[in-house]
């Protein structure tokens, strides 16, 4: 299930409009709005609906959008018009149709320029990529606002694009060159020692007792409402960084976890803030 998240997170990173309407769904659901986009022109066309009015007050959106779209820095796209509308059935050339009709279609339409990530951001998920194998997670249609809008009340908090402090071009390829022979040499090490049960060692290794921990904390996430349930949320995470940081340089992932335990930090920290904002 994270690594579900984090490939979500990845191709919306990447510029994935799909992607990047999923995890806008996502984090304004709680809102009550629903939101729909098409890259045209070079501007991303973002049309939110609700089923009220005052769900789509302008002072307020504005900044929660570009906010999310911030902390998501889609490559390639700054320019992001937003349009808001009380909600209608599905159609598929809703931009046509506003754009023919503007006045009667919207409530009000406004022009936001993404603020893009400095050097340091771009090269961790850039880093990061080569860990990540290729997947086609499952892309959730949004439900209807008409039938759903007084439904459960669930968000995934912001996910971290970017972790600053690691080099580049060096340590990719000091990593690309020298996994291999270090995986090989590990499962080598490993069919030479006598057997034991299979129990006790990932209970020994702290990246899989980590990844546990974060998988369970994924879970959590959708359940989390109160300010107390964010608090624990951000312990599992902090304790799943805190594993995550005890992996030895000799592990075959010690690369992979050293990005890890920064990335868990991160969420602990969103975590952190969520529940003090429920407070």
């Amino acid at each position: 299930m994270l690594d579900q998240i984090n490939d979500i997170a990845w191709q919306a990173h990447q510029g994935s409009v799909a992607a990047i309407i999923q995890v806008l769904n996502e984090r304004l659901i709680i809102s009550g709005v629903r939101a729909r986009a098409v890259f045209a022109g070079g501007v991303l066309q973002l049309l939110c609906e609700a089923a009220t009015v005052e769900r789509l007050e302008q002072p307020s959106l504005v900044p929660k959008i570009k906010e999310i779209l911030e902390s998501i820095a889609p490559r390639h796209i700054r320019r992001v018009n937003i349009n808001t509308r009380i909600v209608q059935e599905d159609q598929l050339l809703w931009l046509v149709e506003m754009n023919s009709d503007t006045d009667s279609q919207l409530l009000w339409s406004q022009e936001i320029i993404l603020s893009q990530p400095n050097l340091f951001q771009q090269l961790i998920p850039n880093f990061t990529e080569v860990y990540t194998k290729s997947r086609k997670p499952i892309l959730v249609q949004p439900q209807s606002l008409l039938k759903n809008q007084n439904q459960g009340k669930i968000s995934i908090k912001t996910l971290i694009m970017g972790v600053s402090g690691l080099s580049s071009v060096i340590v990719l390829a000091w990593l690309l060159g020298s996994q291999s022979s270090q995986t090989t040499n590990q499962r080598a090490g490993e069919l030479s020692r006598p057997p034991v049960q299979g129990f006790s060692i990932l209970a020994d290794d702290p990246f899989v007792a980590s990844v546990r921990l974060a998988n369970q904390a994924t879970a959590t996430t959708k359940m989390a409402i109160t300010s107390t349930q964010w608090l624990e949320l951000a312990a599992t995470w902090q304790r799943a960084s805190d594993l995550m940081g005890q992996v030895s340089p000799s592990h075959s992932r010690y690369q992979e976890s050293q990005i890890r335990t920064k990335l868990y930090k991160k969420y602990s920290e969103a975590a952190q803030k969520e529940a003090q904002k429920r407070k």
